[in-house]
């Protein structure tokens, strides 16, 4: 328990699914997360697998620090954006939306509340998730009446699938919205 939200975030396995556009990074480097370490807005997308635009867009939304400014303007990053960033972006792989995000980091930024509400947000993701499920099995079984309707290759003209979605089009009930 006593140890870094650095140290922490190194020792995770981050389950990111495949829509993260760059999935090998799911953990975070101890290369990236010294202290004195500090990195471009390139560096920061590379080391998480997030875009360098949504980056900025996070902070515009404020759930980034503003980053310190060279002379020259360029951001410099260091290990706390690097975390914060990586503790973003798995919210995000878990679908969460962005003001659940942007309330679970006001839990990491004061850990001393009652977590309560951490779970409350929890719980109101996975109903999200439950009902996401239920309309894709309904969505499953519409498409396996459909499937139903066509057995093999020949002519589009006779095909049972091009049938029924053109029915559909012409506003009468089909195999997949009987009724």
């Amino acid at each position: 328990l006593g140890a870094s939200w650095s140290q922490q975030w190194a020792d995770m396995d981050f389950p990111f699914n495949s829509c993260i556009r760059n999935p090998g990074a799911a953990t975070v480097s101890n290369t990236y997360l010294k202290q004195d370490h500090v990195m471009q807005i390139k560096e920061l997308a590379r080391a998480t697998g997030v875009d360098v635009e949504t980056i900025r867009y996070y902070e515009k939304q404020g759930l980034m620090p503003a980053p310190a400014r060279r002379d020259n303007g360029y951001r410099d990053y260091a290990a706390a954006h690097l975390e914060r960033l990586s503790f973003i972006r798995h919210c995000r792989a878990l679908d969460m939306p962005l003001g659940d995000v942007n309330r679970l980091l006001g839990f990491v930024d004061k850990p001393d509340t009652n977590c309560g509400d951490v779970d409350l947000l929890v719980d109101d993701q996975l109903a999200r998730v439950r009902a996401r499920l239920k309309s894709m099995r309904a969505l499953e079984k519409q498409l396996l009446r459909l499937r139903a309707r066509c057995s093999g290759t020949h002519e589009g003209a006779h095909c049972g699938i091009l049938e029924e979605l053109v029915s559909a089009a012409h506003g009468e009930s089909c195999a997949c919205h009987p009724g």
